[in-house]
């Protein structure tokens, strides 16, 4: 096996993936509380792959509730270097069609009352989001994507809000105007928590409606969302094979492996024992 292990999160339609040799369902334990459900844990070739329904199987849990350090702290003992997020999105672009996979490169976070740290009193970090992806998964998630036939999109901001409902017609417009491309309800606070675990992310936003700024079209509603879900998931997995098949024997060590290096403020005596305890996975390596 390569120094490769892939930790992929499945959104909405994409509760598995065929292809993975050797794979078992594992449950692992996490100090930050439940995960959305187990791991699907096997690799494809030279890759280790961890497989994670966001939602849950059966889709059980709403974007407000996910435990989402729960997931990415079970990512993280598994021994996952990175994560390759598939989300399903609205559009807040014309030519961001249904159908259409964007690779977002920036988030706007309009989320409220999630817990967005692994970090806190007891121990302050503050990590760069600057550039809140990784540009290598996210180039060879773009070519896995073309590959696998999808028109893919790359670079665009993802409106992360808070759901569960949907749009008002206002919100729609108002994101357009601030030059958001697709809208979800489930990349924020995950990716700010992939960064503090250290895992480069990158983000594959599947389109599935044009959410509700468009004149004259009915609103984007739940059977819409259904009906695009299947098509969308067969080229996701097509994806998800392409770039897994395609990644080198080794792999080259990234700036966001050691991102913590330069985050940690808190002095080492002032540190909470039992925040550390609960760190040991998310933040052992810089803490020793």
């Amino acid at each position: 096996m390569s120094g490769w292990t892939i930790g992929i999160i499945g959104g909405s339609g994409l509760y598995d993936v065929e292809g993975i040799e050797g794979g078992e369902w594992v449950e692992v334990a996490s100090p930050w509380g439940q995960p959305s459900d187990a791991c699907f844990v096997g690799h494809v070739g030279h890759v280790k792959v961890a497989f994670l329904p966001r939602h849950g199987r059966g889709h059980r849990i709403s974007p407000s509730d996910l435990n989402v350090r729960a997931n990415i702290d079970v990512l993280k003992r598994l021994g996952v270097t990175d994560v390759l997020a598939v989300s399903s999105v609205g559009s807040l672009a014309e030519e961001r069609a249904p159908g259409t996979f964007t690779i977002a490169d920036q988030f706007i976070d309009r989320t409220k009352g999630r817990p967005s740290s692994f970090f806190g009193t007891g121990l302050v970090a503050h990590v760069s989001m600057a550039d809140p992806v990784c540009p290598r998964l996210s180039a060879l998630a773009a070519e896995a994507a073309q590959a696998a036939g999808a028109t893919t999109h790359v670079g665009g901001t993802y409106l992360a809000m808070e759901g569960p409902q949907f749009s008002t017609r206002a919100e729609s417009n108002l994101y357009r105007s601030w030059g958001c491309d697709i809208i979800g309800m489930t990349a924020m606070p995950e990716a700010k928590l992939a960064r503090e675990a250290e895992l480069p992310y990158a983000l594959v936003g599947m389109v599935t409606d044009y959410d509700c700024w468009r004149e004259g079209e009915e609103a984007v509603d739940v059977a819409q969302v259904i009906a695009q879900l299947s098509n969308n998931a067969e080229k996701a997995r097509r994806m998800v094979m392409h770039l897994l098949r395609a990644l080198p024997e080794e792999r080259a060590p990234s700036p966001i492996d050691t991102c913590l290096d330069t985050a940690l403020i808190t002095a080492p005596s002032a540190r909470d024992p039992e925040l550390l305890a609960k760190l040991d996975a998310v933040a052992g390596r810089v803490l020793g």
